[in-house]
């Protein structure tokens, strides 16, 4: 009792301390093998006959040896004593032979056949293997279980009793007239030993036995087993209270330390945690952790309560296999995975070098240190994310055979489903990306530019694989995925603005009566009055058509400030109103009807002669008509 429950006791400690060992197991049962179960059917009935053989041959050699010494009494018939000598010989030969043979056949017997286990309670005391007379291996075996049983409840058992009595063919193991087990040659051939030593080896094993479990049984130890619970449930209850108060005081340090251990969780400007949200999170944390750990406890300390009783013990195997088998399992399976792990890590660890020199070799180009003709600067950041794709695809197909589980069916079947639902539910996206790509190489646009894509104009903010961003003048801002900007046209005001200069052009009308030498001087000084034209290259004046009312002429305006069209069209324009008015040229924009003769004309007030007067309306040649 007391070695069975230190057993479980010491069991529990390895667990917890270094791990679990592996548990030897019974062998299993083979599945079912009409060859084999041929074979073995043959081999044992061979062996019956070899066995009927040298029964025949040992009452032979009884004969020979009896008339032998008859013989020798007499001191006669020396012939016939040769005889007799030869033919004992002879048969001894032979016998030799059929013990060989018989050897044979047991190993090949060996090759099919397994043991069945004498059980009487929990512990196997031996395997049976052979038949013996009518009854099958597993029969013997039943039957030898029961008897010792039987010798367990008896209350008077003596070992002295349980004594051997060689025969012809067997040596019996006997208590008193009960036969509990016959031990045969085939027996003894089958665990290579003799009869007489495996007959005096399964009675030591069955007296150590029977021993055992009266001393179990015994009221002293019944007495010894209850104090042994008692005391386990002491500690229990101490143990408990111990990690209780454990806890408590912990929680209470948390508490007084608040201000000094826990100073909150930021993510940038967030605030994830505040200092008393970290504290009720770790107070929670330490709850947990002690009703885990009482659970623990209880759990460990109820194996080793049933295994101090013979009759709960079963229960005690049940309950720490619960905890041991999975332990063991991963344990297992962990030694097993460490190759393939470790091959995984030197992958790993290889791309991830790989990939730190792709790294440095984008920074080369981006800054200008590293200069690639035809790869323009601006082209490193995207490439080094395709081919940080593509190293990373790579990495996985590497160590794919490698991982846990990918030779799995569910795991294939998984992987299929999630790349059929990435295939089908990204169309859209896929086309945005190969969009956003081609835009990236085709260097439409860039971060901070003017441009106008369709009917929207605006500088660029943001721009990646599946849309591009636009702020307009007012403030407004709107979203254009990558392919739609592909099939439409895309106008960039920017890129070649700090070059060549952005042309700025406006088109007034100015009546045929102004000459065109004047409205040309007129649109140049008011394009360089504003401030942001360039005055070199000098602005110019194109007549872009010669109307019915008027004269069409375009002013156009150099300027390296892409980004400020709106305000630079305003103050050309506002220059333009106060140059023409200063001159006196009325602008004829779109269209203008007046009837000069009773009219206001068109210039301000500011910009008219002190003296100046509207004309009259007059009609001439009315009277002489009339």
């Amino acid at each position: 009792m007391s070695i069975r429950f230190w057993r479980y006791f010491l069991l529990i400690i390895s667990v917890l301390c270094v791990g679990e060992q592996a548990v030897a197991q019974a062998p299993a049962p083979t599945r079912r093998d009409s060859v084999r179960t041929q074979a073995l059917s043959t081999d044992t009935r061979q062996l019956r006959q070899l066995d009927s053989l040298r029964r025949q041959n040992t009452d032979r050699l009884a004969q020979l040896q009896q008339e032998l010494l008859s013989l020798k009494g007499q001191g006669q018939d020396r012939t016939r004593e040769r005889e007799l000598v030869q033919e004992l010989r002879t048969m001894q030969w032979a016998d030799s032979l059929r013990h060989l043979r018989a050897r044979q056949h047991i190993d090949s017997l060996k090759r099919h056949a397994r043991g069945y286990p004498v059980v009487p309670h929990d512990d196997t005391l031996f395997y049976v293997y052979t038949k013996l007379g009518p009854f099958s291996p597993q029969e013997r075996a039943n039957l030898i279980a029961e008897k010792v049983q039987r010798l367990e409840s008896d209350v008077f058992f003596r070992p002295d009793s349980l004594r051997l009595y060689p025969s012809e063919q067997t040596i019996d193991l006997m208590y008193g007239a009960l036969v509990i087990q016959s031990i045969s040659d085939n027996d003894a051939l089958w665990l290579d030993t003799s009869r007489d030593s495996l007959a005096v080896r399964y009675r030591a094993r069955i007296v150590e036995v029977v021993a055992a479990y009266k001393q179990e049984h015994s009221l002293y130890n019944i007495l010894k087993e209850i104090g042994l619970a008692l005391l386990v449930l002491v500690v229990f209850y101490f143990t408990i209270r111990f990690v209780n108060q454990f806890f408590r005081w912990v929680q209470r340090k948390l508490i007084d330390h608040e201000t000094t251990w826990f100073g909150g969780i930021k993510l940038g400007t967030y605030e994830l945690f505040t200092p008393r949200r970290e504290l009720d999170a770790a107070l929670l944390l330490v709850n947990v952790l002690r009703w885990v750990v009482i659970f623990l406890v209880i759990y460990l300390v109820l194996p080793v309560l049933f295994s101090i009783f013979p009759g709960t013990q079963d229960v005690a195997d049940t309950l720490l296999g619960y905890v041991i088998t999975p332990l063991r399992k991963m344990l297992l399976a962990l030694w097993n995975y460490l190759p393939n792990l470790i091959t995984i890590v030197v992958v790993v660890t290889v791309f991830r070098y790989i990939l730190k020199g792709v790294y440095f070799l984008k920074e080369e180009i981006r800054q200008g240190h590293l200069t690639i003709q035809g790869f323009y600067p601006d082209w490193a950041n995207p490439t080094y994310q395709i081919v940080r794709v593509l190293i990373f695809a790579f990495l996985l197909v590497v160590i794919f055979p490698y991982l846990p589980g990918s030779d799995s069916p569910i795991f294939k079947g998984v992987s299929v489903f999630l790349g059929f639902l990435f295939t089908f539910g990204s169309a859209g996206s896929l086309s945005n990306i190969v969009a956003g790509l081609v835009l990236t190489y085709m260097r439409a646009y860039k971060l901070g530019d003017r441009v106008k894509i369709g009917d929207v104009t605006g500088d660029i903010i943001e721009k990646n694989l599946l849309v591009t961003r636009i702020r307009t003048i007012k403030n407004e801002e709107i979203t254009i995925p990558n392919s739609s900007i592909m099939s439409s046209y895309t106008t960039n005001y920017t890129s070649a603005a700090p070059t060549l200069g952005l042309v700025l052009h406006t088109t007034v009308t100015i009546g045929y009566d102004v000459p065109w030498q004047q409205v040309h001087q007129l649109l140049i000084t008011a394009a360089l009055q504003a401030e942001g034209v360039l005055p070199e290259p000098k602005p110019f004046v194109l007549q872009t058509s010669l109307d019915d009312y008027y004269v069409s002429y375009q002013l156009n305006a150099y300027t390296r400030e892409a980004s400020k069209q709106a305000v630079l069209y305003s103050r050309i324009h506002q220059n333009i109103q106060d140059q023409f008015n200063a001159a006196g040229v009325e602008i004829m924009s779109p269209h203008y009807r007046a009837v000069r003769d009773g009219h206001q004309t068109t210039i301000p007030t500011d910009y008219l002669p002190k003296d100046y007067e509207a004309p009259k309306f007059r009609v001439e040649g009315m009277g002489e008509k009339g």
